[in-house]
């Protein structure tokens, strides 16, 4: 098969997300001017720099998060394990502004230390983020949204031998469609060059 997206693919889905898979989950927690709080999972997200660090996640549409980092100019990106498929994907749930998806879900929330945000307090990771760049990108309301790591929280169980473990909470990542999965099985490759 082969088609043009400018012509349609004939399937009954869009096959183009699950191609293009797995992919890591960004938990994307804001807040407004207003206070307002905000929690959306994005799987258009991942790390693009080392140094100094970056990450970026793309919203499909003008959504709370997107106004929330407009008015303050940071977000905080929390990394989803499998064990909180559930308060996840209720946190994606299409809810007024003023709904706050922390308390919808059950989910309990910290301060970040470097900018004025809440984290999900257990995740396995959160990375505090100051916006660089808020670029529209082709089509009606597609945003891509990179940002400048400023702190970083691990949780202590997922530190193993001073690396960061995925395995030790089995990070859930995005397929496509309604399609998900948690990494259980990690190996090693060593570079020819190393």
């Amino acid at each position: 098969m082969f088609y043009e997206p400018k012509d349609g693919h004939g399937l009954p889905h869009n096959p183009f997300n699950a191609i293009v898979s797995p992919r890591p989950i960004g938990w994307i927690s804001t807040r407004g001017k207003d206070g307002s709080e905000n929690l959306a999972p994005y799987s258009f997200f991942n790390a693009v720099a080392y140094v100094p660090p970056q990450v970026m996640f793309a919203s499909t549409s003008s959504k709370d998060s997107l106004r929330n980092i407009r008015e303050t100019g940071v977000f905080c990106a929390n990394v989803v394990e499998t064990a909180a498929r559930d308060v996840m994907n209720a946190t994606s749930a299409a809810l007024t502004p003023e709904t706050d998806e922390f308390t919808h879900a059950g989910i309990t929330r910290a301060e970040c230390e470097t900018i004025p945000c809440s984290r999900v307090a257990n995740a396995p990771a959160s990375l505090e983020c100051r916006v660089t760049q808020i670029l529209q990108l082709e089509g009606a309301d597609n945003w891509l949204i990179l940002g400048e790591v400023t702190g970083v929280h691990i949780r202590e169980d997922c530190l193993v031998d001073g690396r960061f473990d995925v395995t030790t909470f089995q990070a859930l990542s995005r397929l496509g469609y309604r399609d998900y999965a948690s990494v259980t099985d990690v190996f090693e490759l060593t570079r020819p060059d190393d």
